[in-house]
């Protein structure tokens, strides 16, 4: 059954009594970016109208006020960030990520690296501790990668396979050298075309060829998948030495990863733009064939005198004007489009941190853990997609608990655990089948998961928060399908920067180069829409910066 936008804006509000009581920022209500009480008057003169308060669009507005502009963000949703918010929908005082957490990727931003624009004066402040990721298995083998340590990673990996340990320090140094090559030197290089050929193949393949243990194989396909790609498909291949990549530390926000988009609204805030949430967007105004505005879903239209920016799903956006004025190469490229496989996120609040026991005796807390136990596994993801089947028995789970280290996130002596991954949003009896058995799958994967700790049963679950596949896109409908990064990225169906009709931009993860929080695509955006206003990046920063 096909389902609209506006279905999802009519059907969240059955669930908002619940989650938006709940979906209050990790901060106190003066600096929670709700705007209560704010309004903007349609009269009201904005230079851009951005549709949506995800993490890019709040990139791009930032970089947009910084350049002097007067802002206006539009956020349907009670709290901005999109993907990137943090909230208390356990119990007062658990503070939980929504969907994403690690923040690796949007830390070589030149807004950050270089302090294109300072958040850390804003409360963005990130922790990055030595223990990245541990990979328990249920026969009592484990590894554990620890940041920047390559001797300790690899002295728990020859617990297991003392030929893959010294593998493992040897490729990782081969690895490092070739990623310091240009790409015309590592193509003329035994080392880079090695590299080079890995990459191509799928994971489970490229793991097979690396790696003697199957533990080895199924540890690194599963740390792979925290992209959400699973290892069985071409082009996957450097997930095989996934735990080579988590090395460099995955950091995450202290107090949630909302933090980030906390900052970013006060930013925007201290910068004379406007943020105001509950205003989904519902068409695009057009006139003399040029975007000047929006009309949200309440009736209430706000124009933009240089443009309007879009973080809206390409195929919920084609619907908020009339379909000849897109042009054929975008109306191909959003007809073929693809939702990678749907994010699931179950969350519960503990009386205690996880802990997991090791082979040598005593436990390890982590940030992250991840948990497949046969690499073999990878295939049935590919495979229930396909079917809309549940074969949940090893599937790959990343577990997420920044609370064992950041103790801001949960009240003192307690703990939080999320457990996510992928399944399958088209369930063979549809997607709303969802709702009756979410309950069910997500008991079914907690009492998988607390057999791998060493302290936790279900009597110290005191609450939860069950976001199935449906409730993801629920939760925000540019999550077309569940899909969190918008898209297969592999594939390479972006949606440009300049859209067909004139006046109006899109950004987020629909655009170059894909979902995570990297902001590249809020920058790049910004980059786009200064460019037709005559300015430079360069020039509203005040320096030439590296690139992204």
């Amino acid at each position: 059954m096909a389902i609209t936008r506006r279905d999802f804006v009519r059907t969240t509000a059955s669930l908002a009594p619940f989650v938006a009581s709940q979906l209050t920022s990790a901060q106190s209500p003066a600096t929670a970016i709700q705007a209560p009480g704010r309004t903007a008057a349609p009269a009201e003169r904005f230079d851009y109208v951005i549709a949506g308060a995800g993490h890019n669009s709040l990139v791009c507005a930032a970089y947009l006020a910084k350049a002097g502009n007067r802002v206006l963000v539009l956020e349907g949703r009670p709290l901005i960030g999109g993907g990137v918010k943090t909230a208390e929908v356990l119990l007062p005082g658990f503070k939980q990520d929504l969907c994403s957490s690690a923040h690796n990727g949007i830390n070589q931003n030149p807004m950050l690296r270089d302090n294109e624009i300072p958040l850390r004066e804003y409360g963005y402040e990130v922790i990055d501790p030595d223990v990245v990721v541990h990979i328990p298995f249920l026969d009592g083998a484990s590894f554990t990668v620890f940041r920047r340590d390559v001797a300790r990673t690899a002295e728990t990996i020859a617990r297991v396979s003392k030929k893959d340990a010294e593998t493992f320090t040897r490729l990782l140094a081969s690895r490092q050298k070739v990623l310091a090559m240009s790409a015309g030197d590592r193509a003329k290089t035994r080392e880079g075309v090695f590299w080079e050929r890995i990459g191509a193949l799928s994971g489970f393949d490229a793991a097979k060829q690396i790696w003697e243990s199957p533990h080895m194989r199924a540890a690194n396909l599963s740390a792979g998948h925290f992209g959400g790609v699973p290892g069985s498909d071409s082009g996957t291949g450097n997930q095989a030495v996934s735990m080579m990549t988590h090395l460099n530390g995955r950091p995450m926000p202290k107090g949630g990863s909302g933090m980030l988009t906390v900052a970013l609204g006060r930013y925007l805030e201290a910068n004379n733009a406007v943020i105001l949430t509950s205003k989904p967007v519902a068409r695009l105004i057009i006139e003399n064939n040029r975007c000047t505005g929006v009309e949200c879903v309440d009736g209430s239209q706000y124009r933009g005198q240089k443009g309007v920016v879009s973080t809206i799903h390409p195929k919920n956006l084609i619907g908020m004007a009339p379909r000849e004025l897109w042009g054929d190469a975008l109306l191909d490229t959003v007809d073929i489009w693809q939702p990678e496989h749907a994010m699931f996120a179950f969350h519960f609040a503990l009386a205690e941190s996880p802990k997991y026991p090791l082979s040598t005796g005593g436990t390890i807390g982590s940030c992250e853990a991840s948990i497949m136990q046969r690499p073999e596994s990878i295939f049935q993801l590919n495979t229930d997609q396909a079917r809309g089947e549940l074969n949940i028995e090893d599937y790959p789970l990343q577990i997420v608990h920044p609370s064992v280290f950041d103790t801001t996130r949960v009240p003192p002596g307690y703990g939080a655990v999320k457990i996510e991954g992928t399944m399958p949003y088209g369930l063979k009896e549809g997607p709303h089948h969802w709702d009756a058995i979410k309950e069910r799958v997500a008991d079914q994967l907690l009492t998988y998961y607390l057999r791998h700790t060493a302290n936790l049963t279900k009597d110290k679950v005191l609450a939860k928060f069950l976001l199935s596949p449906i409730d993801i896109e629920r939760m925000n409908p540019s999550m077309w399908r569940g899909s969190v990064h918008h898209s297969v990225r592999e594939l390479g169906n972006f949606a440009p920067y300049r859209m067909p009709i004139p006046g109006l931009y899109q950004t987020g993860g629909s655009t170059a180069p894909g979902g995570s929080v990297t902001g590249q695509p809020g920058r790049n955006a910004a980059m786009v829409i200064l460019q037709d206003d005559g300015k430079t990046l360069e020039q509203v920063v005040g320096k030439a910066p590296r690139s992204a």
